[in-house]
């Protein structure tokens, strides 16, 4: 059960165990996408549908004819990466091993939608990678592997990403390994923090913070939605910036009186590029 680009490890690697099946493919519906907004099978759903696994694009799991249809499959358990849909507790309940979920944070810290994202923006150093046996509640089910992770210096959200959709795969196919020799572990009540989902609204950088906190807001919305800021009356895509000496084009004064140049972006209508690109032809 998965949509997005995050979950396509995770599937290659169970099509290509030989010791498990995929009996079948859950993902969201079809959505509009391309300059001609045309229906757009997900990811997920385009790679099942290479391998010719059946694909199962329900827009809710709660009617009971989409739960007795998922019960029919008659799977171990079913695997969740990225999914995007509630599951109800007759889909937790549908497999008598449950419901597996690949969490990219060092649970109970970043539960939620944009763990990836949000551990970024908030500088942590550290993080984990957690499969969990999934309950009713948000990211609060037992943690039956976790796999502490470094985030490295200077690292975006794209590119963590990248990293922890690899090893969740790797990590998931170790706890099925395992599986029975594992200590479900309860997560902390200590440390409780939200990943709530990111929104537009964020992406204005707040010149008055310290120049850490707005590099990390820049790397932590680095692909999408990316930050922005205004730069002689227009608004720009920030996607990359470094700690400056002192004045330079595109060079901004932080609340701690640090100096950032921003070293990548975007303007609207024009290609992604570097600052020494986008200054020719743009007199500031």
């Amino acid at each position: 059960m998965g949509t997005p680009d995050f979950a396509l490890p995770t599937l290659q690697a169970l099509i290509d165990a030989a010791d498990h099946e995929v009996v079948a493919v859950y993902s969201q519906p079809p959505r509009p996408s391309g300059r001609g907004m045309r229906e757009t099978p997900s990811p997920i759903h385009q790679l099942a549908q290479k391998h010719s696994i059946p694909v199962f694009t329900p827009a809710s799991l709660k009617s009971l004819e989409i739960q007795a249809q998922f019960a029919s499959h008659a799977s171990d358990l079913a695997v969740v990466a990225a999914y995007g849909l509630l599951l109800p507790q007759a889909i937790l309940d549908a497999y008598p091993h449950g419901c597996f979920n690949i969490h990219p944070s060092d649970l109970p810290r970043w539960r939620g939608a944009a763990p990836i994202q949000r551990t970024i923006m908030a500088g942590d150093t550290m993080s984990a990678m957690c499969i969990m046996q999934m309950n009713a509640g948000l990211d609060t089910g037992d943690v039956l592997l976790r796999q502490p992770v470094r985030v490295n210096d200077g690292m975006n959200a794209g590119e963590f990403h990248d990293k922890m959709a690899t090893l969740g795969a790797e990590c998931l196919l170790k706890t099925l390994e395992l599986h029975g020799r594992l200590e479900a572990v309860v997560q902390s009540e200590d440390g409780i923090t939200y990943a709530h989902k990111i929104s537009k609204d964020e992406a204005m950088i707040d010149w008055s913070q310290s120049s850490v906190q707005i590099l990390n807001h820049i790397r932590g919305l680095n692909p999408y939605p990316a930050a922005q800021c205004i730069v002689a009356g227009e608004i720009i895509k920030v996607f990359a910036a470094e700690i400056a000496s002192g004045a330079a084009p595109l060079t901004f004064t932080c609340g701690d009186g640090q100096y950032i140049r921003i070293t990548q972006l975007q303007r609207a209508g024009k290609k992604r590029m570097g600052v020494d690109d986008a200054l020719r032809g743009w007199p500031l």
